[in-house]
């Protein structure tokens, strides 16, 4: 059975939980970061299944860079506990023939749990819990993060609003802008690269941070700041081709990925063409706001082939604007 402070740390979570109410990417996030204090898991995902996939949309500790790494269903540990409904545990993942073997050499992965979040005999996903050891996860351990998925399910279910695609397009985009969120920015960008080193299509990823939201904030209070990101985000979308993928990364920052990269001009013109439709004042309650970004970029294949690359790249480079258009 589990200590009493564990079931004291369930609670706990329970309450916090409550708190969010329907905000579904903030609820997983949280349930993955409580996670790894729960049961001392080194790592710790939500995972969605999304046709015959499971989905990392959300992740904490050493799994923190993999977020949209998708696994095949019939191919995972994971895929395994969505399909049979019931918890799995895995001693050591380079000897279990259920697990990924590959994802988990990748991820330093040797022990997992992984826990399926239902409500009312429907999966909504699956909860894991990670560590770098094999062997590091104990009975105990299973049964508290059996009573944290029972109640994780039914809160994702309710944040659904009772609909499965709802489910994923909660998931999957930002709750302010109706972007797409951090998230599915990766899962799509390393569709893309993949696909991009296949067929030797060029493509590029900007990283753009909103100039003076902060100021926006502070002066005129938090309304005033959603007002403004919505107007970025507005510009923003209607600035990109229906083949791009412009995202909302949080706060104040923005991605986009443009695949293929338009021939006319290239990059730089399309990042002129950007901040031209981006820049300039809007009006919120008979008051003139300012609106603009501070940009950066980095190609496939001049400047990088792996996607984390070329994201440190062009946030490097959008910086490197911010710093020299402050200094001016």
């Amino acid at each position: 059975m589990p200590s009493r402070e564990k079931l004291l740390e369930v609670i706990a979570i329970q309450t916090e939980v409550a708190k969010l109410g329907l905000d579904l990417a903030a609820l997983m996030q949280l349930v993955v970061q409580r996670t790894l204090g729960l049961v001392a898991a080194d790592g710790a995902a939500v995972e969605l299944c999304e046709g015959q996939e499971m989905v990392y949309r959300a992740t904490a500790g050493m799994a923190q860079g993999s977020l949209g790494l998708r696994l095949a269903l019939d191919n995972s540990l994971s895929g395994d506990c969505l399909r049979l409904g019931r918890a799995q545990r895995c001693d050591d993942a380079l000897a279990d023939p259920r697990a990924n073997r590959a994802a988990c050499l990748a991820l330093g992965l040797r022990a997992m749990l992984v826990v399926p979040l239902r409500h009312e005999g429907e999966t909504v996903g699956v909860l894991k819990a990670m560590s770098r050891h094999p062997a590091q996860f104990a009975d105990r351990d299973l049964v508290v993060l059996e009573m944290l998925s029972e109640l994780v399910g039914a809160a994702m279910y309710y944040a659904s609003s009772y609909a499965p695609s709802e489910l994923f397009h909660q998931a999957t985009h930002d709750g302010l802008t109706d972007l797409p969120n951090r998230a599915l920015f990766l899962d799509r960008l390393r569709a893309s690269l993949s696909q991009a080193v296949r067929d030797g299509q060029p493509l590029a990823v900007m990283m753009l941070d909103m100039n003076g939201l902060k100021p926006i904030n502070d002066r005129f209070g938090h309304r005033a700041g959603d007002a403004a990101l919505l107007e970025f985000s507005r510009r923003l979308s209607a600035g990109v081709r229906q083949s791009d993928t412009a995202a909302r990364l949080g706060g104040d920052e923005f991605g986009v990925l443009l695949r293929p990269l338009a021939a006319e001009g290239g990059l730089e013109a399309t990042m002129n063409r950007l901040s031209g439709q981006i820049n300039g004042s809007f009006l919120f309650e008979g008051r003139s706001l300012p609106v603009g970004a501070s940009m950066g970029a980095a190609c496939f294949p001049e400047d990088g082939s792996e996607f984390s690359q070329l994201i440190d790249l062009a946030d490097q480079r959008m910086y490197e604007q911010k710093r020299a258009r402050q200094v001016a």
